[in-house]
């Protein structure tokens, strides 16, 4: 399903945004590398861009700034989660063990945010849609197919996600150790531990996106000043790989095998 039409269901990622010490530097780095469209935005919401791919939202690129006494965000891309009331589940995150890094806001007219940390530290966003729901463009090239979190103790996060924001934790049939995340019986995202990644790396939510080809994709963006995480591989659902852009922001691209998240 490329184009999406209606607001995202409670609990389903809706949006991905990165937050750079050098915005410039990162909106053109992202768009020269998936042919994104956009520039900063305007300054009443510190020019807070919005990228489209064919004219339409697929992602957002901030500066990244110091927020009351906490210090300016890492340059890491940030999972947003659907929410039906934004002051409602930031009282269930809390009172599920997570933590609040900013407190429920009104954007504009756009809608209500929040930042948060789950009770193994991975950092996620809640999105309350008003004008504004969310990527209108997923599952194609150029723009995110599936985000997953990867985290220090599976269990204590297939306990917090469903009391949190209603979602769904089951295995993933054929993958030992894998969850998916389902959101009215559909899976939206995945779950794992951390036994797969570099020592020392905290829980996060990682963000893939979408390439018809992934090495010519990772040779364009080492050329553009970025780092090679994981060399590509074949994977039973895409070849994929995991780059550093030139600020330091993780991801993933993949070029998917077989049906996508619908």
């Amino acid at each position: 399903m490329p184009v999406v039409s209606t607001p995202y269901p409670p609990g389903t990622p809706c949006w991905v945004d990165l937050m750079a010490p050098d915005q410039q530097a990162a909106i053109d780095f992202y768009r020269d590398l998936f042919g994104w469209q956009g520039e900063k935005g305007p300054e009443e919401f510190s020019g807070y861009a919005i990228l489209t791919l064919n004219d339409k939202p697929v992602a957002g690129i901030g500066p990244a700034m110091a927020m009351g006494d906490n210090p300016p965000p890492p340059t890491a891309w940030t999972t947003y989660l659907s929410s039906a009331d934004a002051e409602a589940t930031a009282a269930r995150i809390t009172g599920a063990g997570g933590a609040l890094i900013v407190p429920a806001m009104e954007v504009g007219t756009a809608g209500k945010m929040l930042i948060a940390t789950d009770p193994t530290g991975a950092v996620f966003g809640v999105w309350q849609p008003l004008d504004f729901f969310g990527a209108q463009i997923v599952n194609e090239p150029g723009a995110v197919i599936w985000n997953e979190l990867n985290t220090s103790d599976p269990a204590a996060a297939s306990s917090f996600y469903p009391a949190a924001l209603g979602v769904g934790v089951a295995p993933m049939e054929g993958m030992d150790g894998y969850f998916a995340l389902n959101v009215d019986g559909r899976t939206v995202g995945g779950l794992q531990g951390l036994a797969n990644q570099p020592p020392g790396t905290p829980s996060h939510w990682a963000t893939y996106f979408s390439v018809d080809d992934v090495d010519s994709t990772v040779d364009a963006a080492v050329k553009a000043g970025g780092t090679l995480l994981a060399a590509p591989f074949d994977s039973p659902v895409g070849r994929m790989a995991s780059i550093g852009d030139p600020q330091g922001g993780p991801f993933w691209i993949i070029a998917a095998q077989g049906p996508t998240p619908s």
